[in-house]
């Protein structure tokens, strides 16, 4: 039976396979449940809508060469062949296939028998080079050696992706349970839509309206909120969701992924005491959109939004973290965006509820790894700088704190305030130590991210001068900074 090897494209089908048979774990498959989802693939791939959908796949195969429409037994031949290779009577060779190491099939996979036994070439696996092409491959023997289990696997995986701008979108997780998720939700989705089209005599599967990263993560999430509602939270695991095409007019694929540390955050993110804080940041996530005159002539229509940015951000992670948290966790906006990008009117005064300590917090632990003394420090040092301006109404070192450029500027503010505090017989705002742990690797020698923290500083200080009610009475203190201001 077939069994999930590693591979994405092979796994996203043994998953397909799985859900097709109504079923959990690919080690409870039968032949009878292989055989259900052949006859399906049988009668289906030869005939629109997938026969179309499957050229972005499997061009020029069986399935979708063009020569094959004013015979279409000959479609059958294929179809028997490629989608028979598993069974216990197929012939097999002595080589072992290479995703699972069984023996690979020895049937000749085209219509002519012109084809090494067992050999796979482009039109069988996706963005594999085309017959006659040597290049890397061991002593120039073009085509990879597949078992029968495997080449299933491999023809079912289209009906486990989502098309997306015109390519197909596999999601593969180092979680098993998580690759089967994708699959058998794109597996309902594709079942109900192909349904839908030849009802209505169509030729084409629809596409999601939106754009590719954003729907790979709004699923993600979707299914993530389903399983904690289901079950137990899934174990640590990293996603990576393949967008590619094979078409005969030009192979490529892009790479979205999705690291455990950030899985890890979201899953906590959006549950529980976070979800509502959570569920705001992805609202003012979304493409800004402009109401259009209805074809019909009645009132004009919103259109729906195609991405959200603050989802798309999120693959960003964790390298770009800096600019994640100063774009959703301190609002500052960003100018250079295109037209409907949200960021652009992200702004301190407007968005003063979603400052977020809390949420802060989880992300530092989560997906930044900061150490917890570091993090702690900086809440110390934003709750005792909240206090001082708030007690002596001191916007003129707020602004200074917020808006300083350079690394002299932020900490002579902070010497500044702290003198005029001892000279009163007070406490200065910040100890040595406190200050070498927040903003310096040493003496003199600030971290490389001393905005980063400075900005963490901030976030505490704005919440808790929201909080105690001093942000509602002097709001004017809150420059509108853009992202390319603030570097």
């Amino acid at each position: 039976m077939p069994k999930y090897t590693g591979h994405p494209f092979v796994d996203v089908g043994v998953a397909t396979i799985t859900a097709f048979a109504g079923k959990r774990h690919p080690e409870d498959l039968t032949e009878a449940d292989l055989d259900a989802i052949a006859e399906y693939m049988r009668e289906n791939y030869v005939v629109d809508p997938l026969k179309s959908f499957l050229t972005v796949a499997f061009p020029n195969s069986g399935f979708t060469q063009p020569a094959y429409n004013k015979s279409p037994e000959k479609r059958l031949i294929y179809a028997n062949r490629v989608l028979g290779a598993y069974k216990a009577n197929a012939p097999r060779m002595d080589v072992p296939g290479i995703f699972t190491g069984r023996p690979a099939s020895a049937l000749p996979l085209d219509v002519k028998g012109k084809l090494p036994p067992g050999r796979t070439y482009r039109q069988h696996i996706p963005l594999l080079t085309g017959e006659g092409v040597i290049n890397f491959f061991p002593y120039g023997d073009a085509g990879l050696p597949v078992s029968g289990e495997a080449l299933l696997a491999l023809q079912a995986m289209p009906l486990g992706c989502a098309k997306t701008q015109g390519r197909l979108l596999a999601v593969h997780s180092d979680d098993s349970d998580i690759t089967f998720r994708f699959a058998r939700e794109f597996l309902r989705r594709n079942r109900k839509a192909i349904q839908v089209v030849r009802d209505a005599g169509g030729k084409k599967l629809p596409e999601p309206k939106r754009r590719t990263a954003t729907f790979f993560v709004e699923t993600l999430i979707s299914l993530e909120s389903e399983r904690q509602k289901s079950e137990r939270r899934g174990r640590p695991a990293s996603v990576t969701a393949y967008h590619f095409t094979n078409s005969g007019q030009g192979v490529d694929l892009d790479i979205y992924r999705f690291p455990m540390e950030v899985l890890d955050f979201v899953r906590t993110a959006i549950s529980g005491s976070y979800k509502e804080t959570w569920d705001r940041l992805v609202l003012r996530g979304w493409e800004i959109t402009r109401p259009k005159r209805s074809k019909t002539g009645g009132k004009p229509e919103l259109p729906e939004p195609r991405y959200n940015v603050f989802y798309e951000d999120l693959l960003t992670l964790p390298d770009a973290y800096p600019a994640f948290i100063r774009t959703y966790f301190l609002r500052i906006p960003r100018r250079r965006v295109g037209k409907g990008d949200p960021r652009s009117t992200y702004s301190l005064q407007n968005d003063l509820t979603l400052i977020s300590w809390k949420m802060v917090d989880l992300f530092l632990r989560k997906v930044v790894h900061m150490e917890r003394e570091r993090i702690e420090q900086i809440r110390k040092l934003g709750d005792t700088l909240a206090e001082y301006v708030a007690e002596e109404n001191d916007r003129r070192f707020f602004q200074t704190f917020m808006t300083a450029g350079r690394y002299e500027y932020m900490r002579i503010a902070l010497i500044k305030a702290s003198n005029a505090l001892v000279k009163r017989g007070k406490p200065p705002l910040v100890t040595f130590d406190q200050f070498v742990e927040i903003f310096e690797e040493g003496e003199d020698l600030p971290y490389n991210d001393w905005r980063l923290a400075r900005d963490l500083v901030l976030i505490r200080m704005i919440e808790q001068l929201y909080n105690r009610g001093w942000l509602r009475q002097h709001i004017g203190a809150l420059d509108v900074l853009s992202e390319e201001e603030v570097e």
